[in-house]
């Protein structure tokens, strides 16, 4: 088995961003154009999109995307104009991408999922003077009178007051391409603003490929691997882990507009699927999925997953199931441009409770409340360092220092590093329960819970209780109608300290509420235990 240490190239440490120091990968590309450029000398004619019945070599998409850099330019936007992408699960959000970066502009995808007031907030917040959108989302944008800096809009389809993409996709292509810094912003990424606005976190051309390559090379990805995207690419796991890591491997990328279980495993068979990275629930609804058994899926080579715990139940069922898929977890967020650990290939049985090691270009420290690092094994904030990390949010400097110090991102994730290098994420700090002075992981709680066989999904959170301060109490999603709360209680019982145990829990057969990128909306669960003032 090969040593983590032993897959990555020479490092160095570099000063970026004023005075932060990192260590940084001494050969690499330094823009995300650059990634699109070597895949074609690679790989031509190899396959380089798929959706539904479209397919896309890697010429084919650097001509595309050369024919849209080549309207941008000709309807007047440059180097360093937000050109924003109000785009589902298609090819063309892939095409766009590449387009904006080789004039040098900066992307701001959005999620289709955004209601009105989001989409006038972000396009007005970032200046965007370009928004590309589905034809269905028309309505969503602002009015021309509010948006005065939004020139241009472009749709999928016939719409009013907007021009067609088809018309700007006709360009002649545009060739050349406008030079960037590495540390210039490629790529501004809203947040999920759970406290106050979103922030516009500024992911750089040089985050952008160390992320990719940190993929590529922990996962021994190349043209010969196709993976299928299964989650939105407008959210950094879409965009980095499935759309830049896989160009930079000069792979296959099969797009899913939605997922559906069953779909899936059928694109998975056509396509000779041997990558992916999904959330934990997506492996769940593949496993529940009666041709789960039967299909093939010998080439599912590497199953990665993030965005929130997997449950150790999950882990081992999918290794008596699939026991030659490497199963890999993965920890990031936005603000580190994706991954800041990875799971060292074949490690998952033996360390299933981690989130794997800090990757070659991570610095990762556990911090307590007074900022003072904490030794191995001792429980606090993670803070991230790295060439990977965004340089800050746009337009909003007290945010950037209040997030940042040294060049370490305050994660807000309650968490502890082991001697061996094993990163363990227990809690965000605002999910904590303190019981009566217990401090309770949710975590914890919710793999108890998953070891039951009826249980599909379960979110555990606090309830409010004006003797202890606040409760357990947990939401479940079950198979089928039969198990009780009773039962549920005991068998967590048997598993964790009493304090621990669920003292109330919402059963339902219908999913748990996720946001756009899979995420279990907790702040939503715990709305639903406030009590209500009597009218």
């Amino acid at each position: 088995m090969r040593q983590w240490d032993d897959t990555w190239p020479a490092m160095r440490q570099e000063a970026h961003h004023g005075d932060r120091v990192v260590t940084c990968f001494e050969k690499r590309w330094h823009s995300l154009h650059a990634l699109l450029t070597q895949a074609v000398d690679r790989n031509p004619n190899g396959v380089a999109l798929v959706c539904d019945e479209q397919r896309m070599t890697y010429r084919q998409l650097q001509h595309a995307s050369q024919a849209l850099a080549g309207a941008l330019r000709e309807h007047g936007v440059g180097a360093g104009d937000r050109v924003a992408l109000l785009l589902g699960n298609r090819i063309e959000f892939v095409v766009a991408l590449f387009a904006t970066t080789q004039i040098g502009a900066i992307s701001v995808p959005l999620s289709i999922r955004e209601q009105k007031p989001g989409l006038a907030y972000a396009l007005a917040h970032c200046a965007a003077v370009c928004v590309l959108h589905e034809a269905d989302l028309a309505d969503l944008l602002p009015a021309p009178s509010d948006a005065p800096q939004l020139r241009h809009r472009v749709s999928m389809a016939a719409c009013a007051g907007s021009a067609l993409y088809a018309d700007w996709q006709a360009h002649a292509p545009m060739t050349d391409v406008t030079p960037v810094n590495e540390e210039d912003t490629a790529v501004i990424l809203y947040t999920s603003g759970t406290t106050g606005r979103p922030k516009g976190a500024m992911l750089t051309h040089m985050s952008l490929v160390h992320s990719s390559m940190h993929y590529q090379i922990a996962m021994g990805l190349g043209p010969q691997d196709s993976s299928v995207a299964t989650v939105p690419l407008s959210h950094v796991t879409g965009l980095v882990a499935l759309i830049t890591t896989m160009v930079l491997s000069a792979g296959k990328l099969v797009i899913m507009p939605q997922f559906k279980a069953a779909a899936f495993l059928q694109l998975a068979l056509r396509e000779r699927m041997t990558h992916t990275l999904m959330v934990p629930a997506m492996y769940n609804l593949c496993m529940l999925c009666p041709e789960f058994d039967d299909i093939d899926l010998s080439t599912w080579r590497v199953g990665a997953y993030g965005g929130a715990p997997m449950p150790v139940a999950t882990i081992e069922k999918l290794a008596i199931k699939m026991p030659k898929l490497m199963l890999m977890n993965c920890y990031g967020s936005t603000e580190t441009t994706s991954p800041a650990t990875l799971m060292p290939q074949g490690d998952t049985s033996a360390h299933n409770d981690t989130v794997g090691k800090p990757l070659a270009c991570a610095d990762m420290r556990v911090m307590d409340a007074q900022g003072h690092e904490l030794p191995a094994g001792e429980m606090g904030e993670i803070w991230i360092k790295g060439p990977m990390v965004v340089k800050g949010y746009w337009d909003n400097p007290q945010a950037t220092t209040d997030n940042f110090t040294a060049g370490f991102w305050h994660s807000g994730d309650l968490g502890s590093i082991d001697a061996q290098g094993y990163v363990r994420v227990h809690d965000r700090i605002k999910d904590m329960i303190n019981r009566g002075g217990y401090k309770i992981y949710t975590i914890e709680v919710e793999n108890a819970l998953y070891e039951h066989p009826e249980v599909v999904e379960s979110a555990v959170v606090a309830k409010p209780c004006p003797v202890l301060g606040e409760r357990v109490h947990a939401f479940v999603t079950l198979r089928q109608d039969g198990t009780s709360e009773a039962l549920l209680r005991d068998h967590c019982a048997k598993r964790l300290s009493d304090y621990k145990v669920p003292e109330s829990i919402t059963l339902s057969t219908t999913p748990l509420p996720r946001n756009a990128n899979g995420k279990v909306l907790k702040r939503a669960l715990r709305d639903q235990l406030i009590p209500t003032s009597p009218a």
